[in-house]
């Protein structure tokens, strides 16, 4: 790099840096790029760039030995495997050297900051730096430090609790990264807020995940990556410039399920509208190996309340439900069970097909759900009941108080990381969950 930006001063005062160079050490004691540099000084005389130089040289070779195998660096540590073992104590200011990813830019929103981390891990990259605040007003304030011009820019932001903070930090984020000139915004939104408003239940109500879309849209959003939406036709409320691939959580968890060996085990869906995300793992799982049967609890009315109220709004809200009568479709005598749903929030569905299950004599019973939401006290009444073990991904943070021996969280990083590499080098999704 030296000998070719000061090649034009050494031809133009060959024979000048020839007498310089008789009266130095041997080359054998001088690295290649010393007397270049040397030389070029004292041909025009300017002191002040030999010690520029030197302190670039020197900057240059500390950070060729910080370089580790695989060019992953952290806090002088060569150790790749250390760091994967200590993940809660990594930051956002590791070096990592130029990778096949140097023209994408990864950043977090305040939604859940620990999965993007991971996520920019698995690809090698860091974390791009933005400051997110409030006003004394309460409006959310922000600024994206790095540039962004011409780069395929990823946001990684779930619309959790607080929805509507998080779901305006991500309108933001977006719209500022359109006006700083980014070549493409991906919004990665691994819980899709508002996505349970997805018809109207009733007169004079909003389909608030369609207006959400609608939103992204506006603000200049190019792509949306999902993990398990609530429903498939949510990726239909955006228009044909805005395409969705929504990431199935299932390859997640079916190797921690097949590691059980469980005995006669049955796949299950807690009502109708959830059989396909049932069906599918249920077959995975027999890609696996593991001979699983298929079942389905069957609420035969969406009882209203006496002011028209659906059921499904009622237990949103914490109200008392009557589940009314259920019929079953599939035997679960004797079997060990997998409930498969997109979510868990109240609890109140869990608790009503787990009640169902043991009455008809099912022997364990295992629960796997995306999105863990948890609300009033939805922990406490899975603590109490008779499940074995809920099995919930990080797409949504788990607080503290929120820590239950029968909670288990999965990771969704990797297949997060996976979707970014393949849309950025437009790979396709076909077999991305593929076990």
């Amino acid at each position: 790099m030296y000998k070719k930006l000061c090649a034009p001063s050494l031809r133009s005062l060959s024979g000048v840096q020839n007498r310089f160079l008789s009266s130095q050490v041997s080359a054998q004691q001088q690295s290649t790029q010393g007397w270049v540099l040397a030389g070029l000084a004292a041909v025009v005389g300017m002191g002040a760039a030999t010690a520029s130089f030197a302190k670039l040289d020197e900057e240059h070779r500390k950070k060729s030995h910080q370089q580790v195998k695989g060019g992953f660096h952290h806090n002088g540590s060569s150790s790749m495997t250390a760091n994967r073992q200590d993940r809660t104590n990594i930051s956002a200011d590791f070096y990592v050297a130029p990778s096949e990813l140097s023209d994408v830019k990864i950043f977090s929103g305040s939604g859940n900051p620990a999965l993007s981390l991971e996520v920019a891990m698995h690809l090698g990259t860091q974390l791009g730096r933005l400051k997110v605040g409030k006003f004394s007003d309460g409006e959310t304030s922000l600024q994206v430090l790095d540039n962004v011009r011409g780069k395929d820019v990823f946001i990684i932001q779930p619309t959790c609790p607080p929805i509507n903070d998080n779901l305006i930090e991500l309108f933001l984020l977006v719209s500022t990264m359109r006006r700083a000139s980014a070549k493409k915004v991906t919004a990665v939104i691994p819980y899709y807020g508002y996505a349970r408003q997805d018809v109207r239940l009733s007169a004079r109500t909003p389909i608030a995940a369609a207006d959400v879309a609608r939103m992204l849209e506006e603000v200049g959003v190019d792509r949306v990556i999902a993990v398990d939406l609530h429903r498939g036709q949510i990726q239909g409320f955006f228009g044909p410039r805005v395409p969705v691939d929504n990431l199935d959580a299932a390859g997640v968890a079916l190797p921690y399920f097949k590691a059980k060996h469980l005995k006669n085990p049955v796949v299950v869906s807690p009502d109708a509208n959830g059989v396909h995300r049932a069906k599918l793992f249920r077959d995975h799982l027999v890609k696996m190996g593991v001979d699983a049967g298929l079942a389905l609890i069957v609420q035969k009315k969406d009882f209203n309340n006496d002011n028209g109220i659906p059921a499904r709004i009622r237990r949103r809200t914490g109200q008392m439900v009557d589940e009314g009568a259920q019929d079953m479709v599939g035997d679960v005598q004797g079997a060990d069970v997998i409930i498969v749903d997109d979510m868990v929030d109240t609890g109140g569905r869990v608790l009503s097909a787990l009640k169902q299950l043991k009455e008809r004599g099912a022997a364990r019973v295992y629960m796997f759900a995306t999105h863990g939401l948890f609300s009033l006290r939805a922990v406490e009444k899975i603590q109490s009941s008779d499940l074995d073990e809920l099995v919930i991904t990080n797409t949504i943070p788990l607080p503290m108080d929120s820590q239950s021996s029968k909670i288990q969280q999965l990771s969704v990083s990797a297949l997060i990381a996976e979707g970014i590499r393949r849309v950025h080098h437009k790979e396709s999704f076909s077999n991305i969950s593929a076990t």
